[in-house]
């Protein structure tokens, strides 16, 4: 069995000696047998990072957001045969990333029995205590401000606002139509607005 953690030893690399990323011609090596992994490996060499603080900002906590990010890449790579190249590989990644992330937001709720629109709630104390956590006063505003919206609309504020990520490829992320979208970060953008007026 090919070994996840084995793969995120070998190709720990700089930044800088990371290698250009031609979407194509991954797609062509996923769909070799003899290549597949080595497909795999720019995968993750790719998309580490971003999805990565892409988790973290949903879950808040960097222990969390690395066994997430870990989850999601180990099912990516079980279900890399079901991959054809319909979708990108970004897209197809961020979907499994972000459902990820709603089983492991499902799971803590049910386990810390937490209200889902308390701010306050225990998740805001592991940040506070989280030594990874390097956010000023304003940034820990924003975090709760962004605790109070529901999931999904937290996840579409985060693509658009950190990732900059554009409403069409969110909607093939989703499901959801591209007016759905503006609306849902529209209303996201609103509440925070508020939820920072009255708490600063």
């Amino acid at each position: 069995m090919w070994n996840f953690r084995q793969l995120c030893r070998e190709i720990r690399i700089e930044v800088s000696q990371k290698p250009s990323f031609n979407e194509q011609k991954v797609i062509s090596l996923l769909q070799d047998k003899e290549s597949v992994r080595k497909g795999f490996e720019m995968i993750v060499c790719e998309y580490s990072e971003q999805l990565y603080w892409q988790i973290r900002r949903l879950v808040l906590s960097h222990d969390d957001a690395n066994d997430i990010l870990q989850n999601a890449f180990i099912k990516a790579w079980l279900n890399i045969d079901y991959f054809r190249g319909d979708a990108k590989i970004s897209t197809w990644l961020y979907r499994i990333a972000l459902n990820e992330c709603l089983t492991f937001l499902s799971k803590q709720r049910a386990t810390n029995n937490v209200p889902i629109d308390d701010p306050e709630a225990s998740i805001i104390q592991k940040l506070e205590s989280d030594t990874y956590f390097s956010g000023d006063k304003a940034d820990l505003l924003l975090q709760k401000a962004l605790l109070t919206l529901p999931e999904k609309q937290r996840m579409v504020f985060n693509l658009k606002y950190y990732q900059e990520m554009k409403y069409e490829e969110m909607s093939e992320i989703f499901g959801t139509s591209v007016g759905a979208l503006k609306s849902s970060y529209h209303h996201a953008v609103k509440k925070i607005e508020k939820f920072v007026e009255e708490h600063d």
